[in-house]
């Protein structure tokens, strides 16, 4: 009954919505010649055209070109099916069941090429969420499925004329993100489109509109239902979006942080796991900036680690030794973010190594340093001790002697190793004692080192 309800009030408005024409607004007006797109999208759009299709560039991409941003992808909307989009390119192949679309590739690029979608919900869970969306329409009808009105703007390279049928690029102008339809109706849809809310809105510097944010807050328990790894690829593109501080501020303030890093909030009331946090975010924002490489598993990674030194401790308290404790410790809050986010098995590598590491810079004697600085994961492993000495969790002055012992030559090495405080080889003789037979010494007293 609710699924019929739903798909009645949504086929009304859709029938109410797409009874106008778009508005056509030449280059003349918005500014987008031809030559700012990709050449393939362009290509991709004339053999369809060419061929009796209607296709167009859409989404995104002409959003970004509008206020200045250069688009990192591009999609295509046509009227041609998958099955006869695939025929007409060397290389494509069909993808998805929820949404079937071709991904058409030349060289290292690849584009999304969909069908327009129907105005008709084609398949729902109990909650309304869609499970599939593959009964195809018109330009119009595919309009009004689409989520925020800056996103349902229709490029054609062949004219240079922008298709606008909900005034997206009136909305962008006036710094508004508004969604297309009933907000409560499009969230039950897709609950990602509340994280995609605050993403655009943090991204583009757009303030939500206020019907769209209203109901963010008592729906924010639907994002329960979406799988897990649909929600890592919404989360990395949040975080990876170079507005990772302004995203986790907002989402916190629209109460949605509770789907997407459960231990969220209990990180962000320690001082210094804040602070550490927060770096950490800042770091990623202008990396992304500089178009410079980002890896997810050390973002995970800082995210992740204030929980993984509070369990760490507790376990050595507990009376287990350290090494074993720490791999406990990875095990139980990876455990923990899987219920949540389906994070990959090689990002979950690159989050261990990282981890794993972090010990081993407090032993600077005998050969340790020369191996720990040929580890494929050094780099990684330094830069995330960095970032522990800049919240105040560990003494400056470590990772600054491992910079300068990773560049130093063999001379200059061997004196910052008789420079190096001597605890770690103090250590071993302590571990070396408590095997001899008749030394009942605790072997789990060994400190655990600081955030």
């Amino acid at each position: 009954m609710i699924r019929k309800l739903l798909r009645k009030v949504f086929n009304r408005r859709a029938a109410k919505s797409i009874s106008g024409e778009p508005a056509r607004i030449p280059v003349s007006q918005h500014g987008i010649r031809r030559e700012q797109v990709s050449p393939f999208a362009v290509k991709v759009c004339a053999t369809l055209q060419a061929h009796g299709h209607q296709a167009y560039i859409v989404g995104g991409a002409i959003r970004d070109l509008l206020i200045g941003h250069p688009p990192k992808d591009y999609d295509v909307a046509t009227s041609a099916t998958p099955e006869e989009v695939r025929t007409l390119f060397r290389r494509a192949r069909i993808i998805g069941r929820r949404f079937r679309i071709v991904h058409v590739t030349s060289g290292a690029e690849t584009l999304e090429v969909s069908t327009f979608r129907a105005n008709q919900l084609a398949e729902t869970d109990r909650h309304g969420r869609v499970l599939a969306d593959n009964i195809y329409g018109t330009q119009a009808e595919d309009a009004i499925r689409r989520d925020f009105t800056v996103n349902a703007l229709y490029y054609d390279p062949a004219t240079e004329t922008i298709l606008d049928y909900h005034h997206g690029v009136a909305d962008l102008s006036q710094k508004t993100l508004r969604m297309i339809g009933e907000p409560r109706a499009r969230y039950r849809e897709d609950p990602v489109r509340m994280l995609r809310a605050v993403r655009l809105a943090a991204k583009l510097g757009l303030i939500i509109d206020p019907a769209a944010r209203a109901p963010i807050r008592d729906m924010a328990v639907l994002l329960e239902n979406v799988p897990t790894a649909r929600l890592f690829d919404e989360t990395l593109k949040l975080l990876l979006s170079g507005n990772a501080v302004r995203c986790i501020e907002q989402l916190r303030e629209e109460g949605l942080h509770h789907g997407l890093l459960p231990l969220l909030d209990v990180i962000l009331d320690q001082p210094v796991a804040e602070r550490f946090i927060w770096l950490a975010l800042e770091n990623t924002d202008e990396r992304v900036r500089a178009d410079k490489s980002v890896s997810p598993g050390f973002l995970f990674a800082a995210l992740l680690w204030p929980e993984v030194l509070r369990e760490w401790k507790e376990r050595q308290s507990a009376g287990e030794m350290a090494q074993p404790a720490l791999f406990d410790a990875m095990d139980e809050i990876l455990d923990a973010q899987a219920a949540k986010l389906a994070i990959t098995r090689r990002v979950i590598g690159d989050i261990k190594d990282i981890w794993a590491i972090q010990p081993r810079f407090d032993k600077r004697t005998g050969k340790t340093p020369f191996r720990l600085i040929e580890h494929p994961r050094f780099r990684a492993g330094w830069d995330f001790l960095r970032l522990r000495a800049l919240a105040g969790g560990v003494p400056q002055e470590i990772p600054a002697w491992w910079d300068r012992f990773a560049h130093a030559g063999h001379d200059e090495r061997e004196e910052l190793l008789r420079a190096a405080p001597q605890e770690g080889a103090a250590a071993h003789k302590r571990r070396r004692r408590r095997r001899k037979p008749g030394n009942d010494g605790d072997a789990a007293a060994e400190a655990a080192p600081a955030p």
